[in-house]
């Protein structure tokens, strides 16, 4: 353990804990499994710091890190559901209507249950996005052109949109 690492370490939990939250909460549905996931990711942090040589910014390494070990997490646990082509999200079921908070907290439930069944570099592009990283920021951890990013992210939104769409009004 050096000095360097855990500084590197305690920044990158100040900084990216509740990205790395959200992201095992989106890439697991079991709340147990979840944070058993968010360790896996902070082991794999603090470990990676030791090789960490400052060519990239600390956010790129740190969602480079986490994205590796959720795509591990993903491929080892078979109970994961079966994955569904983009073009076939839209034969999922429709969310019901309810009040605002309980309607906002279904939706968020439902989008996280679509991203699930995405393809992992799918769903890798759409949560990075979700949190807010560039075109750019999303190339460099995926291993993406940018080009093939803003591509994938152009039809991963409009289907998603799709799904939260009200049916139009057949009076």
């Amino acid at each position: 353990m050096t000095g360097q690492q855990a500084t590197l370490y305690t920044q990158a939990g100040e900084q990216f804990a509740p990205a790395i939250a959200r992201l095992a909460r989106a890439m697991e549905r079991d709340v147990e499994k979840a944070r058993d996931l968010e360790q896996d990711i902070h082991l794999e942090l603090w470990r990676s710091f030791e090789r960490f040589d400052g060519n990239c910014a600390l956010k790129t390494w740190v969602f480079r890190v986490a994205h590796n070990v959720a795509a591990d997490h993903a491929g080892r646990h078979s109970r994961r559901p079966a994955t569904v082509d983009i073009d076939e999200i839209d034969t999922l079921p429709a969310t019901n209507a309810g009040e605002s908070t309980l309607a906002e907290s279904h939706a968020l439930t439902r989008l996280h249950a679509i991203i699930r069944t995405l393809p992992l570099l799918d769903a890798q592009v759409i949560l990075l996005w979700l949190e807010g990283h560039s075109g750019a920021e999303i190339a460099e951890v995926t291993g993406l052109s940018t080009g093939a990013v803003a591509t994938r992210l152009s039809r991963l939104r409009d289907r998603l949109a799709a799904q939260f769409e009200l049916p139009e009004d057949r009076t």
